[in-house]
């Protein structure tokens, strides 16, 4: 059996949406193993003070499969 946990987690890019999700996936396999999926569940942008775009932000769902502790 199968067992699957989603986090949560937050990315940004001073680029675009594309590359705040890029970003993000690379960093969550750092810390977390055998992540199967994501959906973006929110999408922000940031602005200066000259209301140009200085950042863009992306909060996600990462999918991941579970260990079996007895290695099977």
């Amino acid at each position: 059996m199968t067992v699957t946990r989603v986090t949560e987690i937050k990315s940004s890019s001073k680029t675009s949406f594309d590359d705040a999700i890029k970003l993000g996936i690379a960093r969550v396999q750092k810390t977390i193993r055998n992540v199967r999926s994501a959906w973006i569940e929110n999408q922000e942008i940031m602005l200066d003070n000259k209301g140009q775009i200085s950042e863009y932000r992306v909060q996600m769902k990462v999918t991941f499969i579970l260990e079996d502790p007895s290695g099977k």
